[in-house]
């Protein structure tokens, strides 16, 4: 594989967290794999690994661009990584509440409701800790 591919590998795996990329990669067929490269390559290994701006602020902007466009179904998955970009709970409000003013308040209604739900699932699974500045 590519340079680009390993450290979209890398990147990837430091946002998203090892196990959902190994179930990602187990779930991978040859049908969809070069749509998995690209999505590594592009995501991961050039707008995610680019030093522009950090992973925290990259959560906030794909939290918010995710619900501005209704694509609600890797909202979850987001969420769930802030745990390892930095990102705080009142970072995600923030961003949605932004959400609401440019794209519409329903889309951010909807992904707060997402949000709320996989907050609560990480907190009953002990995977939401407080972060060093004390802020979750």
């Amino acid at each position: 594989m590519s340079q680009r591919y390993e450290s979209g590998m890398d990147v990837r795996r430091s946002v998203l967290g090892d196990d959902h990329v190994a179930r990602a990669e187990a779930a991978k067929t040859a049908f969809d794999e070069p749509f998995q490269t690209l999505i590594t390559e592009g995501a991961w290994g050039t707008v995610w690994a680019s030093d522009g701006i950090g992973h925290r602020e990259r959560s906030m902007l794909t939290l918010a661009l995710l619900a501005a466009l209704g694509n609600f179904e890797e909202i979850p998955m987001h969420i769930r990584a802030t745990a390892r970009t930095g990102a705080s709970k009142q970072d995600v409000l923030e961003a949605f509440q932004h959400v609401a003013i440019y794209a519409g308040v329903p889309r951010a209604n909807q992904a707060l409701k997402l949000a709320k739900e996989t907050y609560a699932e990480m907190e009953e699974n002990g995977h939401l800790a407080e972060k060093p500045n004390g802020r979750t």
